[in-house]
C-alpha cells in the first residue's frame, strides 16, 4: 500500500530536498506541498493524506497550530513534525497539539521513509537524538487537570507494565528482554494499549502515560 504525504516547510531548497528524497523511494507518494501551516491545513483537508510531514517553526500559521488544527479533524493524518536540538519546549507543544513524531532537519536520509512508515503504522518516530531531552519534559510538565488515572483504568497489569516501560522510552525488543515475553507478545500488548486507551500511536499513548499520573 502507497502511504500519501503531503510536506509543509516554508524553505523552499528544504521542501524540493524531501520530495526528491522520497520520490525514488517505492511506498511512498508525495501527494501536496505546503509553504506555511494554513495552507498545510487547507491542503490536508483537500487531498487526506496518510503523514502530514511538518516544519515546527513556518511564518503565520506555525506548524504546532496547524497540527493542532489537523489533529481534531475526523480520520485525521498523522503529524510528522520536523525539528531542531533546541526546541524541547515546542515539541512538548507539538505532542500536546496531536504530533505523532519528530525528524531532525539532519537526520540521515534514510529516516525520513523510515520515520514516515513507522508513523503510518502507528508506531510514532521520535528521533534519538531527541527522545532524551521529550521524556524530561514530559517528566516535568504538571499534569493537566482534565487528565486524570482513569485514562489507563482499562488496562491489564501486562499492559500497564509495557505502557509505563513505552513512557521510558524502551523500545519492543527491549520491552520484551525486560518482561520475558516474545515481541510479538509485546506488539500485541502494545496495540491493546494503544487502543484501549484510544490513543492515535505510540508516541500519543506515552504522552498519555505521563498526563494521566501513570508515571508519577
Amino acid at each position: 500500500m502507497t502511504i500519501r504525504v503531503i510536506i509543509a516547510e516554508d524553505e523552499a531548497l528544504v521542501r524540493a530536498g524531501c520530495v526528491l528524497l522520497l520520490g525514488s523511494v517505492a511506498d511512498i507518494e508525495v501527494v501536496g506541498e505546503a509553504g506555511d501551516g494554513a495552507a498545510a491545513v487547507e491542503l490536508a483537508a483537500a487531498v487526506a493524506p496518510d503523514v502530514v510531514l511538518m516544519d515546527l517553526r513556518m511564518p503565520g500559521t506555525d506548524g504546532i497550530s496547524a497540527t493542532r488544527i489537523i489533529c481534531e479533524k475526523p480520520d485525521a493524518p498523522v503529524v510528522l513534525m520536523l525539528t531542531t536540538f533546541n526546541e524541547q519546549h515546542a515539541v512538548q507543544q507539538a505532542l500536546a497539539a496531536g504530533a505523532s513524531g519528530f525528524l531532525l532537519k539532519h537526520a540521515a536520509p534514510a529516516d525520513l521513509a523510515q520515520a514516515i512508515r513507522a508513523c503510518a503504522a502507528g508506531e510514532g518516530w521520535l528521533d534519538p537524538a531527541v527522545v532524551g531531552g521529550v521524556l524530561t519534559t514530559l517528566r516535568s510538565a504538571t499534569p493537566p487537570s482534565a487528565a486524570t488515572p482513569e485514562s489507563v483504568a482499562g488496562l491489564t497489569n501486562r499492559e500497564r507494565e509495557v505502557l509505563v516501560l513505552m513512557a521510558m522510552g524502551y523500545a519492543n525488543t527491549e520491552i520484551s528482554a525486560r518482561l520475558f515475553i516474545s515481541e510479538a507478545t509485546t506488539r500485541t500488548h502494545v496495540s491493546h494499549v494503544i487502543a484501549k486507551t484510544g490513543s492515535r500511536d505510540r508516541t500519543q499513548a506515552v504522552v498519555l502515560a505521563y498526563r494521566s499520573g501513570l508515571m508519577s
